[in-house]
């Protein structure tokens, strides 16, 4: 049987050096059940970071391993040239869960395809190269979406078709607004919009794009109602808004079922994926019907909608629903929250703890200051590991920890896995 090291040493060879992996030792997942993973060499580990907030009801869910099971038998692929019912069905479960209008959807492979089709279908219907993104943002790796990316451990070039400029707003702790209570912050954020509006662009934006809790950004939270407050400079100027729901969708932050419902706004059009299809490869855009159409060419996806992904997301959503996980989100996440705020009381380079439902984050700087730890939040991370539980780690400076298990979590792992947490930081501090 290969081990961990000889995996890694095959991967190294022929995978690309930019090619991020966690950990000083990388492991091999090689199965999961519910919310544990066993790497090839038989150690378990409790999952609570779940392919990036991907498989969001947890490993080998009966109901979806099925349903993919029993379509595989009948058709694998048809592209979208072709109808099939799973694709058909799916749209019609996430127009309707959308809360958006009148809407249409376009699945894609994934959510950097999402965003890459969004902001087609928004600069088309606008006829601006024009954009506006939240500083600290990430919205994907490819050309388009890099470009809109304001991270520049993610951002290898500044080469791009668009024009885009960058606002405050989304990462309370290090902006120049810090200290300012939630009504204040929410002003002076709009005014740096405004700003940016009169100072920066020609006038004509196609849209503005924002992640509810940046997720790549280190789960930075916003002020409840920050995006409603700049859809109001938004809309007077006819500029779209695109809520990027690749992880804050299907009620991961537990209040909601969308990031964007905690702000008192509808978006033109929201990108999905990650969680829909509980690891399949599935993400798409829906929006408005009028933006959705308005491309004045043809266009076909090969992979988006596939027939096994999709029943495997209806599948996924149907368990999701028949399940109330958003309300587990919303329980289990208090109960995370409240013991993760207990291990950080008093602990001088924890910033901070933040986020919402199961989608929670712990912030290292310097004893003393802000100036950003990274390597207490690596230690953090591989002490965690050491002991069983598999977490995030990102941040603009890769200095906080991002813990999202599955919505499927229970008490007494929510319980297990905040004991590791508060026994490694006493032990680090």
């Amino acid at each position: 049987m290969s081990s961990n090291s000889e995996i890694y040493q095959r991967h190294q060879r022929v995978m690309p050096s930019w090619l991020a992996v966690y950990h000083k030792d990388p492991i091999v997942i090689d199965r999961g059940e519910g919310r544990t993973v066993w790497d090839i060499e038989g150690n378990e580990y409790l999952d609570f970071f779940g392919g990036i907030l991907t498989t969001m009801i947890g490993h080998n869910v009966p109901e979806v391993t099925s349903a993919v099971q029993a379509q595989a038998e009948k058709l694998i692929h048809s592209s979208t040239l072709y109808l099939t019912e799973p694709m058909v069905e799916l749209a019609e479960m996430v127009v309707e869960l959308s809360g958006i209008p009148d809407a249409k959807v376009f699945f894609t492979s994934s959510g950097t395809e999402a965003n890459d089709a969004a902001l087609l279908l928004a600069t088309t219907y606008r006829k601006s190269n024009q954009v506006l993104a939240l500083r600290n943002s990430y919205h994907g790796r490819s050309f388009t979406a890099i470009a809109i990316t304001s991270h520049r451990s993610w951002s290898p070039t500044s080469i791009s078709g668009l024009s885009v400029n960058y606002v405050q707003g989304a990462y309370p702790l290090r902006t120049p607004f810090r200290g300012l209570d939630d009504d204040a912050y929410i002003a002076a954020s709009v005014e740096d919009l405004d700003q940016v509006l009169d100072m920066m662009t020609s006038g004509d934006v196609a849209c503005f794009i924002a992640e509810p809790i940046q997720g790549v950004g280190g789960f930075a939270t916003p002020p409840d109602g920050l995006l409603g407050a700049m859809q109001k400079t938004l809309a007077d100027n006819g500029i779209l808004f695109i809520s990027d729901e690749v992880q804050t969708g299907w009620g991961r932050t537990g209040e909601n079922f969308w990031g964007y419902q905690a702000h008192g706004v509808t978006p033109d059009l929201l990108t999905f994926a990650k969680g829909v299809g509980n690891g399949l490869s599935l993400g798409g855009v829906v929006g408005r019907a009028e933006i959705i159409d308005s491309l004045p060419a043809n266009s076909i996806s090969t992979f988006g909608g596939n027939p096994i992904s999709s029943a495997g997301a209806v599948a996924t959503l149907r368990y999701l629903l028949e399940h109330d996980l958003q309300s587990n989100s919303l329980i289990m996440g208090r109960r995370l929250r409240e013991r993760l705020d207990s291990a950080a009381d008093g602990v001088e380079w924890i910033a901070e703890v933040r986020g919402k439902g199961l989608m929670q984050a712990i912030e290292t700087v310097q004893p003393g200051g802000l100036s950003p730890s990274p390597e207490r939040s690596a230690a953090l991370h591989e002490a965690c590991k050491e002991r069983g539980l598999l977490i995030g780690k990102g941040g603009l400076y890769g200095n906080v920890l991002r813990i999202a298990p599955p919505l499927t979590v229970t008490e007494s792992e929510i319980d297990h896995a905040a004991d590791i947490i508060e026994e490694v930081i006493a032990e680090l501090n």
